[in-house]
């Protein structure tokens, strides 16, 4: 392994780089981070290999590129612009993980098939999921994660369908999975809809319940139901922060302290794994995902 400081460089296209990555890349033995901010996509090829040719292709390798922002797409290209950019014998790094949603995604649909164990066969396989608030970057690659390992799943908006519509021919085109749309607006029209979910995850903001004890009583099929938000009252009626397997009218729910536990595990070891590496990764959607199910299990 080379004796190169590892440099961790992060970037985003907000104005200001997120404390939380900061915090997660000290915590995680960074100790050379540098700071990026309002980096558009057409920015990224130049920084990358800044980055790449700076350092002898040994250091190269202890080289990271730190993708955040708030905006899935955008990241994923910038991802894309900056795997792109690299050629041996100088490959960087590149961890993508806009507003932590990437890993916040991996770490729900883990625990959801964690508490779908027992109670059907085939993991997510098949599992009818609706999505509320999927119009949010962690619903989205929540959808994106769900759909990728066989479930049917819906995007569920509170204000008109082509809002869900736009986002389901993006992920088609970049991940090629099929996501169904729907809008529900009043409980009436939730409880209508919740029918046939026997997946239900909450995605909306902060401070809003989205699914309430009497929408939750029309979901006779449903088997979990899972909570991002840790700002009362929650997004599902009985599912408090802690809730892990907390029993619901039916099935179990899961609250956003104990997605946000195996979370934080994620994010923390990706980027450990990512600073003690002599070779380069790439850790997107599918890698995040996969550790989660590791941790959960």
């Amino acid at each position: 392994m080379s004796d190169a400081e590892p440099i961790l460089h992060m970037i985003t296209p907000l104005r200001n780089t997120s404390p939380f990555d900061v915090n997660m890349a000290v915590d995680a033995g960074f100790r050379s981070i540098a700071t990026y901010s309002k980096i558009q996509l057409e920015d990224v090829r130049g920084l990358t290999q800044d980055a790449m040719f700076s350092r002898a292709p040994d250091a190269a390798k202890r080289t990271v590129m730190f993708i955040g922002g708030k905006d899935a797409g955008l990241a994923l290209d910038q991802m894309e612009a900056a795997a792109n950019a690299l050629f041996p014998p100088f490959e960087i790094s590149i961890f993508a993980d806009p507003s932590g949603a990437f890993t916040t995604a991996a770490a729900m649909i883990a625990l959801v098939e964690k508490h779908l164990r027992g109670k059907r066969d085939g993991g997510l396989k098949g599992v009818k999921v609706q999505i509320y608030g999927a119009t949010g970057i962690i619903g989205g690659i929540a959808a994106v994660i769900a759909a990728q390992a066989g479930a049917e799943v819906t995007l569920v908006s509170h204000l008109v369908i082509e809002d869900v519509e736009a986002k389901a021919v993006d992920f088609k085109k970049r991940f090629a999975v099929r996501l169904d749309c729907a809008v529900a607006k009043t409980d009436k029209q939730k409880s209508a809809l919740v029918k046939d979910a026997e997946v239900i995850l909450s995605c909306a903001s902060p401070g809003v319940e989205v699914i309430s004890e009497t929408v939750l009583k029309s979901a006779k099929n449903l088997l979990v139901g899972a909570d991002i938000n840790a700002v009362p009252p929650n997004g599902i009626a009985g599912v408090d922060s802690h809730a892990d397997g907390v029993a619901l009218p039916h099935g179990v729910g899961v609250g956003a302290l104990v997605i946000g536990q195996i979370k934080y595990q994620v994010q923390h070891q990706m980027l450990k794994r990512i600073r003690e590496s002599d070779t380069a990764l790439q850790i997107g959607v599918i890698e995040a995902f996969e550790l989660a199910r590791q941790l959960v299990k």
